[in-house]
């Protein structure tokens, strides 16, 4: 399901002023198929570039969030984990054994959600879903 997401070019219409070395983080976000940490990401950004400090890495992972470029998890691993933010929205299964991610789309959930909003009496703007469980052939 990963959609690869140009996050240079959301900088530039943003009007985020792109360094060197945030356009080296860009870059690996962008690739990125999986959910990584700070950790992670500095570690492929240094491989390109290792002047890249984890200071650098965090301090642009923020911004990039504050933009809206760039979506934060938490998935309960105690570590703040990152995507770019994506144009169609997507719901995530967590693998709590390997950590492992799964991102789904289930529009009968979607609709769901909007009718609970709407029972409660609101106009549902925006959600996060986030499902964790175990493979059913690792049970028992």
């Amino acid at each position: 399901m990963h959609q690869t997401i140009d996050l240079e070019a959301l900088c530039a219409e943003r009007g985020l002023r792109i360094t060197e070395q945030r356009r080296v983080i860009a870059q690996v976000l962008s690739a990125s198929e999986d959910h990584p940490d700070v950790e992670m990401l500095h570690k492929r950004a240094s491989d390109i570039d290792p002047k890249i400090s984890i200071a650098t890495v965090y301090r642009t992972v923020r911004l990039f969030e504050e933009a809206g470029i760039l979506d934060r998890h938490d998935f309960g691993d105690g570590r703040a984990r990152y995507e770019a933010a994506p144009e169609a929205h997507h719901d995530h299964l967590i693998d709590v054994e390997t950590g492992k991610v799964v991102e789904f789309v289930d529009p009968e959930l979607e609709a769901l959600q909007r009718q609970i909003a709407e029972k409660l009496g609101y106009r549902l703007v925006d959600h996060r879903m986030e499902l964790y469980g175990v493979r059913l052939d690792r049970e028992g």
